[in-house]
């Protein structure tokens, strides 16, 4: 069986320290392995409406600027196909059978759904809670069967392989049951001791300068209890 890749971002601003120890960094080491057959990586601009629907300029520019961020850390257009997810109309396609081989039921016990809603402050809308099978979609169909991810998103792969063994079962073998590889890095945390997050505002983007990193750097909290006290 070949060995494929799918993984990506979401274009809500520009990708910062925390994308590069926690992904970007282990995406430039495994293209150059040579032990994949191929490795996509995917620019999530439809995705990303799920809590950016009243400003999708805001996900249209920074589109060209995630790819430049993938150049500068090392993603090598020779070794890896970086794609942006609405230009491939068939995932719209795909979603729309697979969207019967799952229970909404199933859907709303999905924990990363429940934490991102909260996250984002936005009511549960019908694109937020299909969330999982719209991943789904993008993992296999390029056949991928391979998943980098963060701990945090174990229940979308959970799902992926449900949804994937289910259409297998009731039509053709046609999926593969991808396997989620969890990264061994540790989190980064953001500038206000939070993870580091474009959601939350509190991250070094890989675009600044070296000026612009040490002004933020200095602005940063390091004692959240300003009292002084005595053993």
């Amino acid at each position: 069986m070949k060995q494929i890749i799918l993984t990506g971002d979401r274009p809500t601003g520009r990708l910062h320290v925390g994308h590069y120890v926690g992904s970007l960094k282990e995406r430039v080491r495994l293209q150059n392995t040579g032990k994949f057959d191929e490795i996509y990586i995917m620019i999530a601009d439809a995705q990303a409406l799920t809590d950016n629907a009243d400003n999708p300029e805001k996900v249209r520019q920074n589109i060209l600027q995630v790819a430049l961020d993938y150049l500068a850390c090392g993603l090598d257009p020779n070794k890896v196909h970086i794609f942006i997810q609405s230009m491939v109309p068939q995932l719209t396609e795909l979603s729309f059978y697979y969207m019967n081989l799952v229970t909404v039921s199933r859907l709303q016990r999905n924990p990363t759904v429940k934490a991102e809603q909260e996250a984002s402050g936005h009511a549960l809308t019908g694109l937020l809670l299909t969330y999982p099978v719209h991943q789904a979609c993008d993992i296999l169909f390029c056949k991928g069967n391979v998943v980098p991810v963060g701990k945090d998103q174990l229940p979308h792969i959970e799902l992926t392989r449900t949804i994937a063994r289910r259409f297998n079962e009731r039509y053709a073998p046609v999926f593969p049951e991808p396997e989620g590889v969890l990264s061994d890095v540790i989190e980064v945390p953001g500038l206000d001791g939070r993870k580091m997050s474009k959601s939350y505002k509190n991250g070094i983007s890989l675009c600044m300068t070296a000026d612009e990193t040490a002004k933020i750097i200095k602005k940063s909290p390091t004692d959240s209890d300003r009292n002084i006290t005595f053993d």
